[in-house]
């Protein structure tokens, strides 16, 4: 009877993802200690495993939640999610430029980090209802307020960043929803046609022509797609206007943060000196705890945002590809949960949390590379931290949580 109880367990948990999970972090806790030990930040590791004792069990109990608990909470937690961010703005500490933190004795707590879930949560619960359609100007407009409030809050305290991720899901939720894909193309356009803007103008011309194609194609209306490239066109010139009007050292800035080699010794320095380290680390590594670049602090803060170096220059290549190997497993079974699913909160939600570490490995990865521009996204699982390791442990809960009660819902 124990061995049927233990069977049946077992086929309820998802190896996978919990397996993926545990690897990420023992080499997170491995690259933290290795990036602190000789330093006077060695109390960051000691931290770090309070987290992790801490973020394990919340994993426990978030995937031990009743079945439709996360789908009749949902808005319940947005709206807790909500008021922190509100009380943050007032009453929390700066740190880093960033006013987005509680302080709890040596310890700091970011609402937004957990408001990524709550926000997840409320629109896989509103784009799942039954009364809601997607084809409605109304409904769309709802679930993109969904996203624009926390957002907007985070955007206040600064945090561009955080505040990027909440759009990074909001796209692909909406998708997996059933959203048409000419409303996801008349979305992304803006932002696309306003980065091409400011690199160079025949760029920005080919690609607001070849965007307005795309649209044509889904529309089949020359004059609605004429419109659209009119759009598009003011938009890169807007913007471009707007840059070009730009006090110099602003301009200054924008330079630096798309070319970090132009300011090698202040805003780029951090760039620069991660790509040295990832190079250093060549096929198979220096060594644990032997990394030239890392154990000389060339990389400041480097157990944080630019963590992905370390193992990268102690394991090499071999190392770096076994991290991203990981995390590939887990995107791929989260879409694959996803597409199993018979209960479409369910499947919404499990997609929002598979893109939510999509957008973070992404942008953390590019711009430890000099791919992305540095706006200061950590890595799940591995940067050091308690907020984000908190809210990656409660969003795989909620991944293992609609795994393990796949059978017991309806669609």
């Amino acid at each position: 009877m124990n061995r049927t109880i233990l069977i049946r367990f077992a086929h309820r948990i998802d190896f996978v993802v919990l397996l993926s999970t545990l690897f990420l972090v023992v080499i997170g806790l491995l690259s933290i200690y290795s990036a602190t030990h000789n330093a006077a930040v060695v109390i960051k590791y000691e931290k770090q495993l309070l987290w992790l004792l801490l973020g394990f069990l919340l994993l426990i109990l978030v995937t031990l939640a009743p079945s439709r608990f996360y789908h009749y909470s949902a808005y319940l937690l947005y709206g807790i999610s909500l008021i922190t961010l509100v009380l943050v703005l007032f009453l929390g500490k700066t740190v880093g430029g960033n006013a987005g933190w509680f302080g709890v004795g040596s310890f700091g707590v970011q609402p937004s980090e957990f408001a990524k879930v709550g926000t997840t949560l409320a629109l896989a619960r509103f784009l799942s209802d039954s009364s809601t359609s997607l084809h409605s100007f109304r409904d769309i407009s709802i679930a993109f307020g969904i996203v624009f409030v926390p957002w907007i809050l985070v955007f206040l305290q600064p945090d561009f960043g955080t505040g990027l991720v909440y759009w990074a899901i909001f796209l692909p939720m909406v998708f997996w929803a059933g959203a048409e894909m000419v409303f996801l193309v008349t979305l992304l356009s803006p932002l696309i046609i306003a980065v091409l803007s400011i690199f160079n103008l025949w760029i920005f011309l080919l690609g607001s022509i070849a965007i307005s194609l795309i649209f044509y194609t889904m529309k089949r209306d020359f004059s609605i797609a004429l419109i659209f490239l009119a759009l598009n066109l003011s938009v890169g010139f807007g913007v471009q206007y707007l840059y070009d009007h730009l006090p110099e050292y602003q301009r200054a800035r924008v330079a630096v943060f798309l070319d970090p080699a132009r300011a090698p010794q202040t805003s780029g320095y951090n760039v620069i000196q991660s790509k040295v380290a990832v190079g250093a680390g060549g096929l198979s590594g220096q060594g644990y705890l032997q990394g030239s670049q890392t154990q000389l602090r060339f990389v400041p803060e480097q157990w944080t945002d630019f963590i992905f170096c370390v193992p990268a220059e102690e394991f090499g290549f071999v190392g770096a590809s076994l991290i991203l190997l990981l995390f590939l497993i887990l995107f791929l079974r989260g879409v694959r949960i996803a597409r199993m699913l018979p209960f479409r909160f369910s499947s919404i939600l499990v997609m929002g949390i598979t893109f939510l570490f999509v957008v973070h490995v992404f942008v953390n990865i590019g711009m430890t590379l000099g791919l992305l521009p540095v706006v200061g996204i950590p890595l799940p699982f591995m940067s050091y931290g308690g907020s984000f390791f908190l809210t990656s442990m409660i969003a795989i809960g909620l991944l293992l949580h609609a795994y393990a009660n796949k059978n017991r819902f309806e669609s």
